[in-house]
C-alpha cells in the first residue's frame, strides 16, 4: 500500500506541476513540497517498514510539510495579519513535532536499553498524538473560517488533511494506551495516504480559489473541536481498556472492528442533511450569544432580492425565498390582497403541492395581521393558543396543511402587502424572540419592495392606458365619420335609386353595417366612462345553453352543458354572451385539441354562478396574479391583451366578480358570480348599509 501512495503522489505532483506550468501560475510550492515529502515518506516506509529510525525522520518531516501547507493555506490571499490567531499553535505544534529528532538522537543512543526505549517510544507516541490534535484543529478552523463561496476550493484539500490526521489519531492513542505500535493499523496507514491523495486529485480537478480567512465565532468552533476531540479520547480510553482485557488476536481484530464501525457511522451520519440542521440549531443554540449571525443572513437576503438576469425568478418567487432562508425552510408559499381585500396566492416556491382555494385568506382577517404585526406560529394555533386573535383568522386549509409552520406579515406604512406562509424545516423547532424580531425586520424590508414594484407596475398601466386612450380617440372618430357617410349614403339611396329591387338590397346591407358600426362604437364608449351596465331579470341557463349550441356541430360535440340549476340572476344579457363567449374561447385555445370545455350553472344564497372548466394547460399562480388580467399583456401571437381585462370589467359592472382557480398540467376554473334576482334587494341594502328588516318593516 506505502508503494502505492507514493505512486499516487508522485503523478499527482507531476500533474500539479505541469498544470502550474503551463498556467504559468506562481506561489503554491508548500503544496507540491508537502506532497514530496509525503511520497518519500511512502517510500521510505515500504522499504525499511514503520518502526525504523529513517522511517521517524521522514515522518517528521512529513508532519512538518503538512503545517507548512495550513500556514500556507490561511495566507494564501496575503493577509498575513489575518493569522495572527494561529501562529502560536503553529509554533507550538512545529516546537513539539522537532522534539521528535530529539528522541530520535536519544533512542539511537539509548537503544540498548529496553526501558529507556519504551519510555522514548511512550513519548513520541504522546507527541505525535498532541500533533495530529492540533492539526486538525487547525483543518477545521481552516474551513470553517472561510467565506462561504470560498469552501468548496478548501473542501477537497481540508478533507485530505482530515484523513492523514485523523487516521494518525487513531493509531497513536491505540498506541499511547496500549504502550505499542499496532502493526496491522500502521500498516494500513498507506492506504489512509492514497485516500487523502484521491481527496486532493479532486479538490485540483474542481479548481482553487483566492483563499480569505475569516475567523467569525473561531473561539466557539475551537472549543467545539476540543469538546469533541476530548469526548473522543475518553471514548477510546475507554475501548482500549477493553482491547487489554480481551488481549491476542481478538484485541487485533476490535480494533480493526472498531475504526471500521466508527468511519461507516461517520460517513453515514455527515451527509444527512437533517443531521446537520440539528448540528446547526444545538450549536446556535448552546455555544452563541445570537442564533443568527446577522451580516451574514443580510448579504444572503440582498444577494435574493438583488439578483438580475433572463433566469432569475419573479419578485414575488424571491420574497418568499428570502424569508425561507432565514428559518431553514424548505418551502413558501405569498399571499397578496386581491382588490376586494381577500388574500390570494401570488407565488409559490418549492411548494407545487399546497392546496390553496381561490380565497385563501378573507378580507375580515388581514386587520389582524395589520394591528398586531405578530409572527405566528402555526402549530401553536394548532395547540389552541392564541395571543393576538390570530386563532380565529388563520384559515382551515392552512392548519389542514401540516406542512405550513409559520405566517410572516409584510407590513408598509401598517398596511398588509403581503403574507409569506413558510413550509416546515427538516429540523422544526419552536420560534423564539430573536427569529420574530428578524423575521419582522426582513418582512417590513420586503414589504417596501413589494409596494415598490406595485407602484412601477401601475405607473407603467397608466402610461400603457394613456397611449391607448389616445389612439382610441382617433379610431372613434374614424369611426364616426365612416358611420356618418354610411348613413347619408342610405338617405341617397332611398331618393335617388330607380330598381326597387337594388334599393331594397342596399338598404339592408348599409343599414346592417351601419348597425355593426354603431355598436361597436357603443362599446368602445365603454371606456372611459363609469362602465355601468343596463341590468334585467335573465335566465342564466338560457344564456349558456344558447351559447353551447353555436359551438356544438353535430357529431362533435365539444362544449358541455354539466349542471343547469335554475337561476335567475341581474345581468346585461349582451355583455354577458360577451363574457362566457371570451372564457370558452381561451378554455379551448388552452386545451389540446379535440377535449371538451364545461359549462355549469348553479346558485349559493345571494349569487348565482356560471362556472367555465377547461382541462388545459393550467396557469400558475404568478402569472394570474401579475399578467392575467392586465390590460395589453398577451400571450397569443398579435393579441392585444385586452380580452381578459374587458371581462372582469364587464362583470364588475353589472355588479358581480370573476374569480379564478388553475393548476399548471390540470386546466382551469372561470367563476361569474352575479347577484340573484330574488336576492337583489337584500344585496342593496347590505350595500347601502341599511338593515333589510328595516325596510321591510317601512
Amino acid at each position: 500500500m506505502f508503494v502505492t501512495s507514493a505512486f499516487a503522489f508522485l503523478v499527482l505532483i507531476a500533474w500539479r506541476w505541469d498544470g502550474r506550468r503551463r498556467k504559468r501560475e506562481h506561489g503554491g510550492w508548500a503544496e507540491i513540497a508537502a506532497l514530496a515529502i509525503i511520497a518519500a515518506w511512502s517510500l521510505i516506509v515500504a522499504a525499511t517498514g514503520t518502526t525504523t529510525l529513517v522511517s521517524q525522520c521522514f515522518e517528521t518531516l512529513r508532519s512538518l510539510a503538512l503545517l507548512a501547507l495550513i500556514l500556507a493555506l490561511f495566507t494564501r490571499d496575503g493577509r498575513h495579519a489575518s493569522v495572527g490567531p494561529i501562529r502560536p499553535v503553529l509554533a507550538a505544534l512545529v516546537f513539539v513535532e522537532m522534539l521528535q529528532f530529539l528522541l530520535i538522537m536519544m533512542q539511537f543512543r539509548f537503544g540498548q536499553d529496553t526501558g529507556v526505549t519504551a519510555m522514548i517510544l511512550q513519548i513520541s507516541f504522546l507527541f505525535r498524538l498532541l500533533v495530529a490534535i492540533g492539526g486538525l484543529v487547525l483543518v477545521h478552523n481552516l474551513y470553517v473560517g472561510a467565506a462561504s463561496h470560498q469552501r468548496m476550493a478548501l473542501r477537497w484539500t481540508c478533507a485530505a488533511l482530515a484523513v492523514i490526521w485523523g487516521y494518525d489519531l487513531n493509531l497513536y492513542t491505540i498506541a499511547y494506551l496500549s504502550l505499542q505500535l499496532p502493526l496491522e493499523l500502521a500498516a494500513l496507514r498507506g492506504l489512509a495516504q492514497i485516500i487523502a491523495a484521491g481527496l486532493l486529485v479532486i479538490g485540483a480537478v474542481r479548481g482553487r480559489s483566492a483563499m480569505r480567512f475569516s475567523p467569525s465565532r473561531a473561539v466557539a468552533f475551537q472549543s467545539l473541536s476540543l469538546m469533541v476531540i476530548g469526548v473522543y479520547m475518553i471514548v477510546m480510553v475507554g475501548a482500549a481498556q477493553s482491547l487489554a482485557w480481551l488481549g491476542g488476536n481478538a484485541s487485533q481484530l476490535a480494533q480493526l472492528g472498531f475504526i471500521f464501525v466508527s468511519s461507516v457511522l461517520v460517513l453515514a451520519i455527515i451527509p444527512s442533511g437533517r443531521v446537520r440542521g440539528w448540528l446547526k440549531v444545538m450549536l446556535a443554540k448552546h455555544f452563541f450569544q445570537h442564533r443568527y449571525d446577522y451580516r451574514a443572513e443580510w448579504l444572503r437576503f440582498t444577494r435574493t432580492i438583488g439578483r438580475a438576469g433572463s433566469q432569475t425568478p419573479p419578485l414575488h418567487e424571491r420574497v418568499v425565498q428570502a424569508v425561507a432562508d432565514i428559518t431553514d425552510s424548505l418551502a413558501g408559499l405569498l399571499l397578496v390582497p386581491a382588490e376586494s381585500g381577500e388574500l390570494v396566492l401570488a407565488s409559490r416556491w418549492q411548494w407545487p403541492t399546497a392546496d390553496v382555494p381561490a380565497e385563501a385568506l378573507g378580507a375580515g382577517s388581514v386587520p389582524v395581521f395589520e394591528k398586531s404585526a405578530f409572527i405566528v406560529d402555526l402549530d401553536e394555533v394548532r395547540a389552541g393558543i392564541d395571543h393576538h386573535g390570530e386563532h380565529a383568522a388563520v384559515p382551515a386549509w392552512m392548519l389542514e396543511e401540516h406542512s405550513a409552520w409559520a405566517l410572516v406579515p409584510l407590513l408598509h406604512f401598517d398596511r398588509l402587502v403581503g403574507l409569506v406562509v413558510l413550509g416546515r424545516p427538516q429540523v422544526a423547532r419552536q420560534l423564539d424572540w430573536e427569529d420574530f424580531d428578524l423575521l419582522r425586520v426582513v418582512g417590513m424590508q420586503l414589504a417596501s419592495y413589494l409596494a415598490e414594484h406595485t407602484g412601477q407596475s401601475a405607473l407603467l398601466e397608466a402610461s400603457r392606458f394613456d397611449e391607448f386612450n389616445r389612439r382610441i380617440a382617433f379610431v372613434m372618430h374614424d369611426i364616426k365619420n365612416l358611420a356618418s357617410q354610411i348613413s347619408l349614403l342610405v338617405r341617397n339611396t332611398e331618393k335617388h335609386a330607380d330598381n326597387p329591387d337594388f334599393r331594397a338590397d342596399m338598404l339592408i346591407t348599409l343599414r346592417n353595417a351601419a348597425d355593426k358600426l354603431n355598436s361597436l362604437l357603443a362599446r368602445l364608449s365603454r371606456y372611459g366612462t363609469n362602465g355601468s351596465e343596463r341590468v334585467e331579470d335573465i335566465d342564466a341557463c338560457e344564456v349558456i345553453n344558447a351559447i353551447a349550441a353555436r359551438y356544438n356541430t353535430p357529431g362533435l360535440p365539444q362544449l358541455y352543458v354539466t349542471q343547469c340549476q335554475p337561476c335567475r340572476v341581474m345581468a346585461n344579457r349582451e355583455a354577458l354572451e360577451q363574457v362566457v363567449l371570451h372564457l370558452v374561447q381561451n378554455a379551448f385555445d388552452a386545451s389540446p385539441e379535440g377535449m371538451a370545455v364545461f359549462l355549469q350553472v348553479s346558485a349559493d344564497s345571494l349569487h348565482g354562478m356560471i362556472e367555465v372548466v377547461d382541462t388545459g394547460s393550467g396557469m400558475s399562480a404568478e402569472f394570474i396574479r401579475n399578467r392575467l388580467f392586465k390590460p395589453f399583456v398577451s400571450t397569443k401571437q398579435g393579441g392585444f391583451g385586452i380580452g381578459a381585462f374587458e371581462a372582469r370589467e364587464l362583470v364588475k359592472a353589472m355588479r358581480g366578480r370573476l374569480d379564478v382557480e388553475s393548476r399548471e398540467g390540470l386546466g382551469s376554473r372561470f367563476t361569474i358570480r352575479l347577484p340573484l334576482t330574488a336576492a337583489r334587494s337584500l344585496i342593496d341594502s347590505i350595500e347601502d348599509g341599511a338593515d333589510p328588516l328595516d325596510k321591510k318593516v317601512a
